[in-house]
């Protein structure tokens, strides 16, 4: 994936994070919709989302907005079908017949742990999942571009 690709992706739900939020002049305790507090006068607000708090800037929100409307990958199970996908679905040791992916899981798990690992790695280095809290969880890109179309559609309508 391009890193143009992945900052309009990254931009888009900027945008939808101010949509989702108001601005809030916590000094005050106060929302201040239009850009600055109608008590004190600053402009230095936070951003509220309503039933999850306040904080200053917008990644905290999209990670929120994230974390609340989309199901993170199970690596383990992806990494487990791709393999399936690759190699036959048995493996014949001796008389006994066996389980491809369990057979590679037990017999060796740390080349497991390393292939699944730089699978993982060339996933989302070709853009089809993205992280957003550096590697502990993962998206599918095209369930990200849902939910965003998705979003921006209501917003949209409600506006």
């Amino acid at each position: 994936m391009l890193m143009k690709e992945l900052d309009i992706i990254n931009e888009r739900l900027k945008q939808l994070a101010f949509t989702k939020t108001q601005p809030f002049c916590y000094g005050c305790y106060a929302e201040a919709p239009k850009g600055t507090c109608k008590t004190c006068g600053s402009d230095d607000l936070m951003r509220l989302l309503p039933g999850v708090g306040c904080e200053y800037g917008t990644d905290w929100v999209v990670t929120n907005l994230i974390e609340e409307n989309l199901t993170p990958v199970n690596s383990e199970e992806a990494f487990e079908e791709s393999i399936r996908q690759c190699y036959p679905e048995t493996v014949h040791v001796g008389w006994l017949e066996l389980d491809t992916v369990t057979t590679i899981k037990e017999m060796d798990p740390i080349s497991w742990d390393l292939a699944q690992s730089e699978w993982l790695s060339n996933e989302e280095a070709e853009g089809l999942i993205v992280t957003f809290d550096n590697g502990n969880s993962h998206y599918y890109l095209s369930d990200i571009e849902s939910y965003l179309n998705g979003a921006e559609s209501e917003s949209q309508v409600g506006a």
